[in-house]
Order: structure tokens, then sequence, then C-alpha cells
């Protein structure tokens, strides 16, 4: 059903997007999503009711959908309503008196991953009073409130002082902030992000002038760890606004919930004398390849915690449009499907690796920032209409802990189990569940692990076990506590005892080994970018940096991190901060490698700042939750089944 901007018009319940609506008396406005605009206000409660008789009055000024651009000309990303009947609403120029346009037909706001029948979740929606806890920097010093109250430090103040709580010890230090305050991108005049890379010797940019979700985690951090939350603050609830509600690639539904991989501040005339500035997403249409990117929606909800637990300004997670956003992406996420493993089904180069990898399937790295994810969200939801979806995420973390730590684990033990497989087995029983053939252990892997460590596979899918140690996966597992405790001492061990093969001169590898000569043609089709020891495939990259070191502060291994720590500082200034690095041991910048890479001088910046002071690191990571591990997926199921490994799993791994 169409809205019609008519005040008589009547609005049917259950379709209005309860992030651009403002209850005001019995009628619904809209109001436009710019930051200063704060549609849900602190210490006041609004009401979002489902009468059929309220009535829509949309405001007598000019309505605006999303621009999109590309090749430099202004392209409208409106399509007719005949074909897919919802236009995105976008945040709008802050001082112009136009307003969002309203979906005409708005997603259905359910707190369940299923249909959503009888849920009543947001028929009532209250903001209640929130207590402020004024947090200290790394310095000990109070980070000042906000004219709202808010424990938010004014960026724009940080841009023009250059300084802030922590102490700054040395010229690196002060030249790396200087190289990130440059790369703010700023809207409306509010800072909103920082652009991937910021060489102002590139004369090809592509898309390393945008703000990419994935790439300003490090930036946000190093931003929050100095006492400056702003422009977290207006990235999240900007990023909010840019989140997928509309069939976008080639007629195709990426599905409601989906978070862009970047955007871009765009200036854009509207007549002769007069522009606006709009933010031009891209949710996979433009990247190469065109996928999807499926880690974004994760890294937002894993940034929104530490925004909260960090600046103790826990209000903006429960403000109403966050709180829906996060639902939706975790409804994207936990739909039910043809799949039936616990981990999630993504297609190659949807995450941090987004080019042909041979990472299809269940890669690690999603996996392990899906457990974070969902670990952060059951923190985060309110009470109110959350039931269904608490339990689903209760349900997913159980199943899958235990799917990642029984099954994607290797260390000596494990690998001669493998080695001595019968396979073609065929009962509830049997011990090699996917039908894999011993004969994939690569031969580098026998010698190559060592007695003492192991570490969570690459991928798992029936007949296919992917061997190659990913970086990002296995310390997002220790992060999260998606390994367990003697797991995690053990990937550590091996980064340790394997020093020369995943940190060499620059830490650390995305993966080890690197597939060469054949494996190299048929798994990345002949990838020029992706050739041996060169980016994605065995290349070294910089930002990798702070989640070791936040691994490494969870793990008691702070001498680990200072090693690492100390191998960067060495060269990243010299080398003027490269995107990553090439050949087996990391010596050489890489051969396409962007210099002033912001997530490189972010995360050398962050981890600089944790192992200062590690207390303030251990709000953003995970301790094991026993009460996870003590939920019997199988005793839930409606399926009849009794039959569960989980006891025995449970007292082989779980000591």
């Amino acid at each position: 059903m169409n809205f019609i901007r008519n005040s008589t018009t009547k609005l049917p319940s259950r379709v209005l997007d309860p992030r651009n609506a403002l209850f005001l008396g019995s009628r619904y406005s809209f109001k436009p999503p710019c930051y200063e605009h704060e549609l849900f206000c602190k210490g006041k409660a609004f009401l979002l009711n489902s009468n059929e008789n309220s009535q829509f009055h949309a405001y007598p000024s000019r309505f605006l959908g999303f621009r999109r651009l590309s090749n430099n000309a202004q392209k409208s990303n409106s399509v007719p309503s005949s074909v897919f009947s919802q236009p995105r609403a976008v945040p709008m120029p802050c001082g112009l008196s136009v307003y969002a346009s309203v979906a005409s037909k708005a997603r259905h706001l359910t707190t369940s991953v299923e249909t959503g029948k009888n849920d009543n979740s947001f028929e009532r929606i209250y903001i209640q009073n929130s207590i402020s806890v004024k947090p200290k920097n790394l310095a000990g010093e109070e980070t000042p409130l906000d004219d709202d109250g808010n424990n938010v430090k004014n960026t724009g103040k940080g841009l023009e002082e250059g300084k802030g709580g922590v102490s700054i010890d040395s010229d690196i230090e002060k030249e790396a902030w200087n190289l990130l305050r440059d790369a703010v991108v700023k809207y409306c005049g509010y800072p909103v992000g920082t652009v991937a890379a910021n060489d102002p010797g590139d004369k090809q940019p592509l898309n390393y002038d945008q703000v990419f979700i994935r790439d300003f985690v490090p930036s946000a951090l190093a931003f929050l760890l100095k006492g400056e939350g702003e422009i977290v603050k207006n990235f999240l609830l900007h990023t909010l606004q840019l989140q997928s509600w509309e069939k976008t690639v080639d007629c195709y539904s990426p599905g409601q919930g989906l978070m862009p991989a970047s955007f871009k501040v765009r200036t854009v005339p509207i007549d002769d004398n007069k522009s606006e500035e709009v933010l031009d997403p891209d949710f996979g249409e433009a990247a190469i390849g065109r996928v999807a990117p499926v880690d974004s929606g994760l890294w937002w909800i894993i940034l929104l915690r530490a925004y909260g637990k960090i600046t103790g300004d826990y209000s903006l997670q429960e403000r109403v449009d966050v709180q829906t956003g996060m639902k939706l992406i975790l409804n994207l996420c936990l739909a039910d499907g043809f799949d039936m493993f616990p981990s999630l089904l993504v297609t190659d180069g949807s995450c941090m690796i987004d080019r042909r990898m041979g990472i299809h399937g269940h890669p690690l790295e999603i996996q392990a920032l899906f457990y974070a994810a969902l670990r952060s969200s059951r923190e985060m939801l309110t009470n109110e209409g959350s039931n269904n979806l608490v339990r689903a995420i209760n349900n997913r973390l159980n199943a899958l802990s235990f799917h990642i730590r029984e099954y994607y684990w290797v260390d000596m033990k494990k690998i001669n189990e493998i080695y001595r497989y019968k396979t073609e087995e065929y009962s509830m029983d049997a011990t090699n569940k996917f039908n894999i053939y011993p004969e994939q252990i690569p031969s580098w892997l026998m010698d190559w692990i060592p007695e003492e460590g192991g570490y969570l596979i690459g991928n798992l899918q029936p007949a296919h076990m992917d061997f190659r140690f990913f970086t990002l996966g296995n310390l997002w597992s220790i992060v999260s506590s998606l390994g367990t405790p003697k797991q995690n001492e053990a990937i550590l061990n091996l980064i340790e005892y394997k020093w020369n093969d995943i940190v060499g001169h620059m830490p650390l590898k995305i993966c080890y080994p690197a597939v060469e000569n054949e494996e190299w043609r048929i798994i990345t089709g002949c990838d020029p970018k992706n050739t041996p020891w060169s980016y994605h495939n065995g290349g070294s990259w910089p930002t990798l940096l702070w989640q070791f070191t936040l691994a490494c502060i969870k793990m008691g291994r702070l001498e680990l991190a200072h090693k690492a720590i100390a191998l960067a500082e060495k060269r990243l200034s010299r080398d003027h901060w490269p995107e990553y690095y090439d050949t087996r041991s990391g010596k050489f910048i890489g051969k396409q490698s962007r210099l002033y890479q912001t997530w490189t001088i972010a995360g050398f910046l962050t981890s600089k700042m944790m192992v200062k002071n590690p207390e303030m690191a251990s709000l953003l990571f995970w301790e094991e939750d026993f009460e996870i591990l003590e939920i019997c997926v199988c005793a839930l199921s409606k399926s009849g089944r009794i039959r569960c490994s989980r006891g025995a799993a449970k007292s082989q791994i779980l000591v």
C-alpha cells in the first residue's frame, strides 16, 4: 500500500519505520535523520501506535530520495513503484527544509526470526531515562558531556586542538594522529568517518576515498580511546540510515538489514545557486566482483557495543531506531534457509578478503565476527518485545560455539585423527561426519604445526576442509571467546612458534600459506593482484596489529603484542603507512599497496593505546560465557531427535 502525501490519508498499522517516525499527539510526522535531529530524545517517552485510525500528515515540503551517482554524473537511484515500490530514504542535507521520503512499503517490524505473526513488539515502544556515567580516558581524565548529557567529546574541537586525553610519547604517534585527523570526512559540518586511504599522490583513488564500515572500526576505537566519541556516534547513526531495505543490484534484493560496504559524501547541485550534500552508499553494486558485504553489519554491531562500553553513553544503543536497525541485521543473519550448519553461509569475497580466494561457504572470519555480533546484541537488546530474538540468539550462540570448537579445531592430535578417518560413514554416530578424505591434509601442514599449538581452520563444508591459517578469524575467536580457553592459548602459541611465517618483518599475515601455481590459477581465477604472498594471498596487513594486541591482552601475553608493535613502529612511518606488504616474510611494500592507508594508521595508534592501558582494552573483549554452553540446542529442538554428542564434546574441550 502506497503512502499518499495527503493529510487525510490513513496510515496502515505496522508499516511505519520507527527510525523516521516521531509521535506527536495522535499524528505522525517525519523528520530528517540528520545527526543534530535527535528523533528520540533522552528523558522522554515516545509511543508508536499501530491504531489504523491514526492519520498521516506529511509536511508540505518537497520529498527527496537517495541520490546515486556514478562516473561523476548525477543519477537518481529511485526506481519506479511499478517495479520495486520501495524507494530508500536518505539522510537529508542539514539546514535545508526538506524531509526524507517515506517508503511506500516499509519494513515489517518483527523481532523474531520467524514470520512475525502475533508479534506486538513495536506496537508500544518507550525510551526510558538512562544514567550517564562519566568515563575516563586513557590519561585518567573524565570525558566531558555534550549538551544532551552524553559522554561524548566533540571531535570537531579535537580536530582543531589536535590534543586529547592520551599522552603522545613519540614523533611517529604525533605523525599518525595528524594523518588520522586529515582523513576525517565531514557531512553537514559533522565528522562521520575516515577515508580508506589519503595518499595525495594517488591519481586513481578508485573507492579508497570512501568511508568503509570495516575500515573505520580501528579509527573509531582510536578516537574512543582518546576520549573523542562524537565522530563514532555520527558514523553509527548515519550508516544506520543507509541500511538496505530496497532492491539494489540488478533487480535482486540483498535482504533488508544489509549494511553498505562504504559510502561517500557528495555535493549535488539542486538549482543554479544551491547545492546539497548527500550520502552515496555502495552495497556491492559498484564493487569489484559485485559482492555484498556480509561483515559490515556485524562490524556495526560490534562497534555499537564498543561505543557504549568506552564512553558510558548507553542511551545511543537504547534508541528505537538503533534497536530496529540492530534487529534487522540479526533477522537477516538468523533467517531460516536450506543450510544445515549453525555457521553463516556466504559467498566468496564477502568480508575483508573481498576478492576470489576460495573462502566461499562458511569462512572462519565471518563466523567469529557473527559470534561477536550475537554476543554484543544480546547485551544491548532492550527487553521490550525482544524475547523471541534473544531466545534465537542464545540457541545460535550455543550451536555455533559447539560447531566451531568441535569441527574447526586442528592440532597435532586432531590431524592424526583426520589422517586415519574412515569415509562413506552413514549413521548418527559417524566419526567422520562431513566425509572428509584424509588425502585433503596438505603436505606442508604435517611438519608445520607445533606440538603445543593449534588453530581453527579457515572453512568447513561437506568433503572439504580449508587448512589455511586465517589470522583475522583466529584472533576474533580469541577476542569473542568463540574458542575455548585452551584453544585460545594454543592459537597464540602457534603464532609465537611460527613467528617468522605469520609475522616476519611486518605483522601480520592475512593467511598462511599462500596458494601458488596451478592452485592459484584455479582458486583465484588468475587474479593478478592476489599473486602468491601478495595482498589477500599471504600478504602482511598492519591493520591486523590492533586485533592481535587485543587478543594478547586478553590472554595475558602482552610481551607478544609489544614485540609486534615494535616491528611495525620501525617501518610504518618510513614506508608511508602502506596498506599491505608482500613476500613470504613481509619485507616489501605491496606492489599495488595504497600509501597513507587509514586503518594502518589507526590500527597502530589503537594498539599503542591499548598496551598503555590494558584495563581499557578489556572493555572490548568477551570472557567465556558458561551459561551459553549449558543450553543444549537438541533439547530445545522440536524435531524429536534425542541423540546429542554435546556432553562428550564438552568433556573433551571445555576444560
